[in-house]
């Protein structure tokens, strides 16, 4: 029986990945890749060859059973994302489930992901907090919305950066004007930045100045009322 490692990967900084995943991308039989295009840049610059093969959202339905089968036949296979941990908003839960269910092992490492840094360094509550990943674009927003704006734990979002404003706007709509946001951008690049205030404060920058770069939203949960 083969194994499934699960490998995060830089999300920025090409500094940021483990020697325990370098080794793992060496070893492995195929690496299943979310883009091999920009796989195949970073394992470039890691000097690593292993045989890549395409594995994303609008195909892993498909390529499942022939992965599951590869494993039961001996073969070490590593799961990578464009960039952070895979199933944390990138395909990986439907392998991951599949291998379960087929009692073939699972080692899902330790390594980076954009959440956790901008959790950090939000200066927002973290002992408690919820991961929201990205809103509903249409169908389900308002009803999402009106529920989180009970939460009371701090809520973290991603979103793209065209959406952003509309993002923001709606947390001051449905969660209040002074409900305290973090907007990480751009996590361990050349331009990292994060831009702490009141929901409207954080949305009047982001009118003023167009963001761009991936984008990670902490938003303070609710207080009760004293």
């Amino acid at each position: 029986m083969g194994k499934l490692y699960i490998v995060p990967t830089p999300i920025g900084n090409l500094e940021d990945i483990t020697l325990r995943a370098i080794r793992v991308l060496k070893e492995a039989d195929l690496i299943l890749a979310e883009d091999t295009r920009t796989s195949g840049k970073l394992l470039h610059h890691l000097e690593i060859s292993t045989h890549m093969q395409s594995h994303h959202m609008h195909n892993e339905h498909k390529t499942v059973d022939a992965i599951v089968k590869r494993m039961q036949a001996g073969d070490t296979i590593a799961l990578i994302s464009d960039a952070g941990t895979p199933a944390i908003s990138d395909p990986g839960f439907l392998l991951t489930r599949a291998c379960v269910e087929h009692h073939i092992e699972v080692d899902c490492l330790p390594g980076a992901t954009a959440f956790v840094p901008a959790l950090v360094n939000s200066g927002l509550p973290n002992d408690k907090f919820v991961f929201e990943g990205f809103l509903p674009v249409k169908k389900g927003r308002q009803t999402r919305l009106l529920l989180l704006a009970e939460e009371p734990r701090t809520i973290i979002f991603y979103e793209s950066p065209h959406k952003l404003v509309k993002t923001l706007g709606n947390f001051v709509e449905y969660f209040g004007a002074d409900r305290q946001v973090s907007v990480s951008r751009e996590l361990t690049k050349l331009y990292e930045e994060t831009i702490r205030g009141t929901a409207e404060e954080v949305l009047k920058h982001y009118t003023d100045k167009p963001p761009k770069g991936e984008i990670v939203i902490v938003v303070a949960g609710k207080t009760k009322q004293k």
